[in-house]
Formats: C-alpha cells, sequence, structure tokens
C-alpha cells in the first residue's frame, strides 16, 4: 500500500463551527493542509470525514500517520528524522 506524504511534522490549529464537515487530507497531498483538495485522486487514499460536534478549536494531524484520524495524537514526535 502506498504511504501518505508527510505534509507536516506538528499538528495543525483549526477553528471548528459546531455541525460543519471538515473533510481531512489522508494523503497528504492536498495543497490546503490539513483539508483535501482532490489531490488523492488515482491514489488509494479517500479524505476523512470530521463533523464538529461544537465549535472549538482543534488539531487536525499533519504528519498522517495518527492513530486517530483526523485529529493529532502526537504520533510526529515520533517520526524518523527527515
Amino acid at each position: 500500500m502506498e504511504k501518505a506524504i508527510i505534509a507536516g511534522r506538528a499538528p495543525m490549529k483549526v477553528n471548528v463551527e459546531e455541525g460543519q464537515s471538515y473533510w481531512w487530507c489522508a494523503c497528504g497531498r492536498s495543497a490546503s493542509q490539513p483539508f483535501c483538495d482532490g489531490s488523492h485522486e488515482g491514489t488509494g487514499f479517500s479524505p476523512i470525514e470530521y463533523v464538529a460536534e461544537k465549535s472549538t478549536t482543534k488539531f487536525f494531524c499533519a504528519c498522517k500517520a495518527t492513530k486517530n484520524p483526523p485529529l493529532c495524537d502526537g504520533t510526529h514526535r515520533n517520526l524518523p528524522a527527515e
């Protein structure tokens, strides 16, 4: 299976609005990180929908290795050096 591209090595802070859908980029190719712009076309990746339960700040994964997609779980701290 193809591996996702690391789009960043720190989570991305996003102010989300209650009831709003956000489509997280799972492939790492999107130019509008952390969200999907359709760049996954032709890959085995699909964006993941996140629906905000309340208006708040969330930290979306940019390294694409989280075990809790689309949110950061700290995995970026254990990535190998570039």
